[in-house]
Parts: C-alpha cells; structure tokens; sequence
C-alpha cells in the first residue's frame, strides 16, 4: 500500500492539468495482476476514468470509488513537498493525503488482493478526474454504468470520514448573476447604472432569502448546518474608477437539504432580480439581472436502514452513522446508476485542501482492515 501511496503522491494531478500518466500507472499495475481496466478519456485525451473488475461477471459486486484529482498548492505554506509520500510522527503527508488518494492506493491494493482471491461476487474499481471542480469528470463513467446490464449492487465512496459510515450530504448548484447597467463618466455617475450597484442588491437578495431558509426552512439536525445554505463566493466587475460599470458579475451556490427544491430558491431570487430591475427600465431599457446554472451535483440521502449501510457498518464495526457537509460523486452513482451509497473512508476533511495535508497511518491501517473485510465476504458471496 505504501508504495502505491507514494506513486500516486509524485502525479501532479491538480484539476487543471492531465491524470492520465497516473491512469496509465494504475492500469498497468492493474494488468500486472491480470486486470483489465477500461479507461475512459475526455475529448482532449489528457484526462480519463478508469473502470476495472475482478471477479465472475454478470453479478452486482462492490464499487470502490474515489477521485485522482487534487486542489492546488499555490498560496499554500507548505513545510512538507506536496507531491512527494512523507511519513513522520504517524502520519503520512502529502496532497491529497486524505482527499483522497489514501484511499484510491487502498482501493488499488484491494484489487489486487482480489485477483489472488476466489472472489463469488465481484470487486469494481472505479476511479475519477475533476471531482473537485464539480463532480464533472465522473459523469462519463455514470453514463456507462448506467447503460451497463448489470451494475454494481453496492458503492463505497472513500472519501475522508475517519472511516465512520455517512449516509448522506447536501446537493449543490453553482450560479452566475450577470447584471447589466450603462457605463458612464464617474463624474456624471447619476445619470449612469451601475452595474455593480445592481449586482450588490441582488445580493441583499441572496442574504434575505438565506435569512428567511435559516429561520423557517427545512433542517437536518445531522449536519453541522443543518439547513440549505445559498452562498455567494465572487463578484467582479468595472475597468477602473473614473468609469461607471456596464457589466457585473455574482457567483453564488446554494447546498442543498434532500428536502429542499433547489429550483423553488433559484425562482425566488430571479424574482427577486426583477423586483430590482424593472423600475430602472423606463429610464435604461438595457437594465437587466440574469441567473443562469453553471453546474450541479445532487445531494446524497440513503435510508440509515439500507443494506448498504448495514453491509458497510458490519466491515468496519461502526454502530452509527454519520452525514457530512462536503459534496461527493455518490449522489451521481446513487441518483443516475440506481447503486446504493455510502461515504467512508480514512482520515479527516478537516485536513484536506490545507498545507501539509495529511492522513494518520492508524486511519489507514482501518481502511485497510475495511476493505480486507469487504474481501472476505466478496469470497463467501456477501
């Protein structure tokens, strides 16, 4: 495992460059061991996803899934080197220590194990790119599993739980407000719209309306927020200061509770932009606020009664079950494929995305025991 680990420490995979040296790397390790493993390239070929099985075919098995990609270095003061295995002091160190190449070298090395073993039910390996822009790379993979006559009958996204069994996590849709004013002298700027003005009323609109979801919306009690957030993470517009902005942008994003109809929100707030808008148009026609959907995700919700959840629950001896604030693939595979899904996995996402990043040896010593379970009972049938 550790070798495996420090491998796929050294690929740089931030999303904004290339996976597939690593994908090549996992699938020739993979067909050493006699694995075929199906990658699955994006237009340019220099991304891909990777699928593999061991086991008989035509039944459901288990599904370890994770994502290669990584959040970038830069900005960050980092004392270890991000891509490079460093263990001391009983962890190991790296980006994507936790989230979540730990696991995806645990994954590996459960598949190999697998191919030793006299599986009954299959093990699946299926891992992503660009999970941390959005879950955009995944959705190739769930269009063919999907299609596929036979899918897994169980899926374990290993992202960093401290391996405790989440059942669920919120949706997410991200937003753009584009505000559109007349440009104007700043000298002269009454008689001007500022389109950065417009886009800071719509934003006492996003603050009102999360206001209003707060107070008296939906809440889950299992969240450390336990209602439906709507979060506004950049605005920008305007050339300098002498000059009235034309043109100004918002991106927000509202997570979700399974509960809550994300479009009921997003006609709220369009509302709310015409409210802003249509007294100006007598005096500027061009004035306008448009909302349009960048991406999404949808949100995770499985029965804590679930056979997946009892089946996880059994391998690593948790009793409870947990839900998390961060977005992962599983909604995809569970909304999109129909696989039943759970999130457990090694380490702490309360250390992911920081410098020296990084995940216990103890907590992959439990993957390890998880998943050296999960093949015990890949041989006797489930």
């Amino acid at each position: 495992m550790r070798d495996i680990f420090a491998r796929l420490m050294e690929f740089d995979t931030t999303s904004a460059k290339p996976n597939i040296a690593l994908m090549h790397y996992v699938r020739d390790l993979l067909a050493g061991a006699g694995i075929e493993a199906v990658l699955i390239p994006d237009a340019g070929g220099g991304k891909a996803n990777l699928f593999a099985t061991v086991g008989p075919a035509g039944m459901g098995g288990v599904m370890l899934s994770g994502h290669t990609d990584v959040v970038p270095v830069e900005g960050q003061a980092w004392t270890k080197p991000p891509f490079h295995l460093t263990e001391a002091d009983g962890r190991f160190y790296g980006r994507g220590a936790a989230d979540m190449k730990g696991f995806c070298a645990l994954a590996i090395e459960a598949m190999l194990k697998a191919a030793t073993r006299p599986l009954k039910v299959p093990l699946h390996l299926a891992l992503s790119y660009d999970e941390e822009i959005g879950c955009m790379g995944v959705r190739s993979m769930v269009e063919m599993l999907a299609q596929a006559p036979v899918k897994p009958r169980f899926c374990i996204v290993g992202e960093p739980t401290a391996m405790q069994v989440a059942t669920g996590h919120k949706g997410k849709v991200a937003l753009r407000a584009t505000c559109i004013g007349r440009e104007g002298h700043s000298a002269l700027a009454p008689l001007a719209l500022n389109a950065l003005h417009l886009a800071a009323d719509f934003l006492g609109e996003v603050r009102a309306l999360q206001a209003r979801v707060a107070a008296s919306g939906l809440r889950d009690g299992d969240y450390d927020v336990p209602y439906t957030t709507i979060h506004v993470g950049k605005m920008q517009g305007g050339v300098q200061v002498n000059i009235v902005p034309n043109r100004a942008t918002l991106d927000f994003e509202i997570r979700s509770l399974a509960g809550d109809d994300p479009e009921t929100l997003i006609a709220e707030l369009r509302t709310g932009a015409e409210r802003i808008v249509a007294p100006l148009r007598a005096e500027f026609p061009e004035a306008a606020i448009t909302v349009e959907r960048l991406w999404d995700y949808p949100g995770l919700g499985t029965p804590s009664d679930a056979a997946v959840v009892n089946f996880v629950k059994g391998l690593t001896g948790a009793n409870g079950t947990i839900k998390v604030a961060f977005g992962t693939e599983g909604g995809l595979f569970s909304r999109d494929v129909g696989v039943p899904t759970v999130i457990c996995g090694p380490g702490s996402m309360a250390q992911g995305h920081k410098p020296d990043e990084f995940v216990t040896v103890e907590q992959m010593e439990r993957g390890q025991a998880m998943l050296d379970a999960l093949l015990v009972r890949l041989e006797a049938g489930l």
